[in-house]
């Protein structure tokens, strides 16, 4: 278990996109430096950089600090409601127990947003030769980076970036057909849901960038024939 990625994750879909819910009925986040947030909405943005949660409002911006506090702390701080209702999905957290502290790592959560911040680039331009992209997002929800781009008619193809869950522990590169298709090099797909490399394959890499970008490409072209 990850505590600082399962706080995280808590804080992402119960604190932050909340709090972009209440305001405009959309949930999805972005990275943003030294962690991920919401886009601005009206007055305020929030976001996670390093240890703390900030809240910018009308220019100004307060923080407070993610080791030790609550889940209902930090409610609280975003002005958000942990009652109301919300549905993000099936993968989405469950709140848990609100009074019970947080543990969050810095070390542990600046590697994350290096990483958000590292795969958003690669899927960025993994994805500029597909017109028909959808921006990239950072699903609270499942807590990973993603897009999906179309291979065929009426068919489509997830890329992302995960910062680790059930299935690996060490963040990973993944291309996830929505299809059950998985043509060409059968040892590239070597996942339940596609293909995946993990962050420590990339980085081994003399050009981490690069072999990323590659092996987004490689599901791409093996879909596209």
């Amino acid at each position: 278990m990850n505590d600082t990625r399962d706080s995280l994750h808590r804080i992402a879909i119960h604190v932050l996109a909340r709090a972009r819910f209440d305001a405009t009925g959309r949930f999805g986040l972005r990275a943003t430096p030294g962690g991920f947030g919401t886009p601005m909405f009206g007055e305020d943005l929030f976001r996670v950089a390093g240890g703390a949660l900030v809240r910018e409002h009308g220019g100004d911006a307060s923080a407070m600090p993610l080791d030790g506090a609550t889940l209902a702390d930090l409610a609280a701080f975003a002005s958000v409601d942990l009652t109301t209702p919300f549905d993000a999905g099936e993968a989405m957290p469950p709140v848990g127990d609100i009074h019970a502290p947080l543990r969050v790592d810095a070390d542990e959560a600046a590697r994350m947003a290096e990483w958000f911040d590292f795969g958003w680039r690669v899927i960025d331009a993994a994805a500029a030769a597909s017109p028909d992209a959808k921006a990239v997002q950072l699903w609270p929800e499942h807590f990973d980076a993603g897009t999906s781009v179309a291979i065929a008619e009426g068919e489509r193809c997830n890329l992302g970036a995960s910062p680790g869950d059930a299935f690996s522990d060490e963040p990973y590169l993944y291309v996830g057909p929505w299809s059950d298709s998985r043509p060409g090099d059968a040892s590239y797909w070597n996942a339940p849901f596609g293909a995946a490399v993990t962050r420590a394959d990339v980085f081994a890499a003399q050009d981490p960038f690069e072999t990323g970008v590659g092996f987004l490409c490689r599901g791409l072209d093996l879909l596209r024939g």
